[in-house]
């Protein structure tokens, strides 16, 4: 048996050793519950630094940064199904409003008062095509866009229509200027809604100072139920 030259210290392990260890330890999870010495004397840097710890005080860290970190979960899936009852309870409100509706003022009317008080949505339009507001009174004029049928504008909303779904984000400078007006600077980003089959009946914008308040990754369910209830109602008095 050769023995280590004077002088010569032990090397650490090399990685090839390290795998062996780490398959030994692996088909023999007990090896530490028959070497409880060799257990007692691992020691481990804490997780945040500074002194050293035990495995066993290491394993019990890391259980409570777990825990911790499930709670947090907990608490994020918490506060969004809250927010949801909230919403979903609105959106029950708002079918409220509109079945109490008898004519199209009392409708668009129930619109705009849902969506500024019940919404908090204050810089929103309602874009009809082609309808007729002769004879509408109480609507804010900033509220009802009526329009020609061939409003050119409309033409930079035709992906809008085409998909028939929500969108939200960031919109083009002609798309902004058209719905918001001398408002538009201030717009950051906007939600659309197309109304009816592919937009068939118009759109509804709701505009937002918050360059964050609508994104491309937002959930658009409870705005696509939302258009659903508008086009529904106006179709019932076009």
């Amino acid at each position: 048996m050769t023995t280590p030259a004077r002088g010569a210290s032990l090397a650490p392990a090399v990685p090839s050793e390290e795998t062996d260890i780490a398959a030994y330890l692996e088909r023999h999870p007990d090896f530490f519950e028959r070497n409880l010495a060799i257990l007692a004397k691992l020691r481990l840097p804490h997780l945040r630094g500074g002194t050293t710890i035990s495995l066993v005080e290491r394993q019990v860290e890391v259980l409570r940064e777990r825990q911790a970190a499930s709670e947090e979960r907990l608490q994020d899936f918490i506060r969004v199904a809250r927010a949801n009852d909230a919403l979903a309870d609105k959106i029950q409100q708002f079918a409220r409003r509109l079945l109490r509706a008898t004519s199209m003022q009392a409708t668009l009317t129930a619109i705009e008062v849902a969506l500024r008080e019940d919404f908090d949505a204050v810089n929103s339009r309602l874009v009809l095509p082609g309808f007729d507001a002769r004879g509408i009174d109480g609507v804010p004029d900033r509220f009802l866009r009526a329009v020609r049928q061939d409003e050119p504008a409309l033409k930079s909303f035709e992906t809008l229509f085409g998909g028939g779904k929500p969108r939200c984000g960031q919109v083009r400078d002609i798309q902004r200027d058209f719905l918001f007006g001398d408002e538009a600077a201030t717009v950051g980003s906007v939600a659309l809604v197309p109304l009816g089959d592919k937009g068939s009946l118009g759109l509804l914008a709701v505009g937002s100072s918050d360059v964050n308040r609508f994104h491309p990754g937002m959930s658009t369910e409870f705005l696509a139920r939302m258009g659903e209830l508008i086009a529904d109602s106006i179709e019932r008095y076009r």
